[in-house]
C-alpha cells in the first residue's frame, strides 16, 4: 500500500501492476485524476460521467474505473501549502496510470512549470500527441481529414530541461565568462543563457518508443524532425542517433527514403523542422507517426491541432516505462473558469488515448463514434460554434450529455 502524509488510498478498486512490462489491468482499476486550475473543474465533471458511461456501455457494467482525486496547481497549494505534493508523485508511481485537467503556470517568476515537473520527476520521456479530424468540426483548411499524425516528442531534455539563468545573475556571468575564456566564443554580456541537452540515451528511447508504435498499428512512416542542418551536435545528433535505433533494432521491419518501397516495411525519413512546419499544411497525408525534439514538437503539434478544431480538440499524454499521465493540451483559461462553456474534448479524448493504453478499446471507440455523431448534429462548445452555420450551442455539462446520448 502507498504511504500517504494526506491523501487517503481508496477502499474500493484494485491497483494497475506491471509484468514483463505489459500493464496488468483489473476490472476495477484505481486511477488518480487532478482536476486542473481554471476551466479544468467544469472540464473534468462532463469528462468522468462521459468516461463512466462510456465504460458501462462497454463493458455491461462488469468494469468501472475507481476514481481517485490527487491534487496538484492551485488547490494542492490552498489545501497542503505544495503546488505539487509528495503524495500525488507517490500515486502516479503506484497505480501507474494518471490523468489531469490544465494546471496553472505563472509566465516570469515564481513556480516553475508543474507539468515539467511531473514529467521529469516521473520520467514521462515521450510526449504523445495524436491529432486526427471528426467530420463536421469547422476547419481553416480545405481538407482537414488528410490529418491524421502521431507526435512523439522528447518530453525531459533540449528546452524543457529547464537549464538557464536570469540576465546579470552570477551564474549567468560564470557561464558567459567561461564560454568565452575556455571555448572561444563571445556572448553579449547583457544575455540570459540557457543550456539545450540533448542525449543518446533520450533520443533513443524516445525514437524506439515511436517506432514500436508505428509497427504495432500498422502505420506508414515515420519522420524525424530535426533543426540539424544548424544545430549539428544536438538535433543533428538527434537524427542520426534515431536511424541508428531503426537501423540496429528494427532493421528486418523498415527502410529509408532513399531505398525501394517494399510493401509491409515502415518508411523512416527526417525533415527539417522549418520545411516540416509548412509541408504538415501543404503535404499533409505524407506523414504518419513523427518523432522530434521538444520545441520542434511543441510547436508542431499546435499547427497540426490547428487543423482540426484547435487545442480544444487536442489530448495529449505524456508516457514513460513505468507511469503514464493523460492530459488536457490546452490551458487553464481563468476567465472562463466556472462558467460552464469550454469544450471539454481535450480531456475526453486524453481518456480516449488513457483507455486504449488500458487496452479498453470498445470504450475508447464509442467516445469517439459519440464525438463524431455530435460534431455532425451541430451540438458544439461555443468554441465550434461561433464558426458553424446553424449550430445549437451546448454548454459543457450539455455537451457531455448530447456525448452520452450518443453513446
Amino acid at each position: 500500500m502507498p504511504q500517504f502524509t494526506n491523501l487517503k488510498a481508496p477502499v474500493e478498486g484494485t491497483s494497475i501492476t506491471r509484468k514483463n512490462g505489459r500493464l496488468i489491468v483489473p476490472d476495477h482499476p484505481i486511477i488518480p485524476f487532478i482536476v486542473g486550475d481554471g476551466t479544468g473543474r467544469d472540464i473534468w465533471r462532463a469528462s468522468e460521467r462521459v468516461f463512466d458511461a462510456a465504460v458501462k456501455k462497454a463493458f455491461d457494467a462488469k468494469r468501472r474505473v475507481a476514481w481517485f482525486e490527487v491534487l496538484a496547481g492551485e488547490k494542492a497549494k490552498q489545501q497542503t501549502g505544495d503546488w505539487l505534493p509528495t503524495d500525488t508523485l507517490e500515486a502516479a508511481k503506484t497505480y501507474k496510470v494518471c490523468i489531469k485537467g490544465p494546471l496553472t503556470t505563472p509566465v516570469g517568476g515564481g513556480i516553475r512549470s508543474l507539468n515539467v515537473t511531473l514529467r521529469q520527476v516521473l520520467d514521462l520521456y515521450a510526449c504523445v500527441r495524436p491529432v486526427r479530424y471528426f467530420a463536421g468540426t469547422p476547419s481553416p483548411v480545405r481538407h482537414p481529414e488528410k490529418m491524421n499524425v502521431v507526435i512523439y516528442r522528447e518530453n525531459t531534455e533540449d528546452v524543457y530541461a529547464g537549464i538557464e539563468w536570469a540576465k546579470g545573475t552570477p551564474q549567468a556571468e560564470r557561464l558567459i565568462e567561461f564560454i568565452a575564456k575556455e571555448l572561444g566564443r563571445r556572448i553579449r554580456p547583457d544575455s540570459g543563457v540557457g543550456i539545450k541537452p540533448i542525449s543518446e540515451t533520450g533520443t533513443k528511447r524516445l525514437v524506439r518508443m515511436a517506432l514500436r508504435y508505428a509497427l504495432d498499428k500498422g502505420r506508414k512512416s515515420v519522420t524525424i524532425v530535426h533543426k540539424g542542418n544548424i544545430m549539428k551536435y544536438t538535433e543533428g545528433a538527434f537524427r542520426d542517433w534515431g536511424y541508428e535505433v531503426a537501423r540496429a533494432e528494427f532493421a528486418d521491419k523498415i527502410i529509408t527514403e532513399d531505398e525501394a518501397p517494399v510493401p509491409g516495411k515502415l518508411m523512416i525519413k527526417d525533415r527539417i523542422a522549418d520545411s516540416m512546419l509548412q509541408q504538415i499544411l501543404t503535404r499533409t497525408g505524407d506523414y504518419d507517426v513523427i518523432a522530434t525534439p521538444n520545441l520542434n514538437g511543441d510547436y508542431l503539434s499546435d499547427a497540426c491541432a490547428a487543423q482540426v478544431g484547435g487545442l480544444g480538440m487536442a489530448p495529449g499524454a505524456n508516457i514513460g516505462d513505468e507511469v503514464a499521465v493523460f492530459e488536457a493540451t490546452h490551458g487553464t483559461a481563468p476567465k472562463y473558469a466556472d462558467k460552464d462553456v469550454i469544450n471539454p474534448c481535450s480531456v475526453i479524448l486524453s481518456g480516449v488515448m488513457m483507455f486504449r493504453h488500458l487496452n479498453w478499446d470498445t470504450a475508447a471507440d464509442l467516445i469517439e463514434a459519440a464525438i463524431e455523431r455530435t460534431i455532425q448534429q451541430k451540438k458544439v462548445t461555443y468554441d465550434l460554434a461561433r464558426l458553424m452555420d446553424g449550430a445549437t450551442e451546448l454548454k459543457t455539462s450539455q455537451f457531455a450529455d448530447a456525448l452520452i446520448t450518443n453513446m
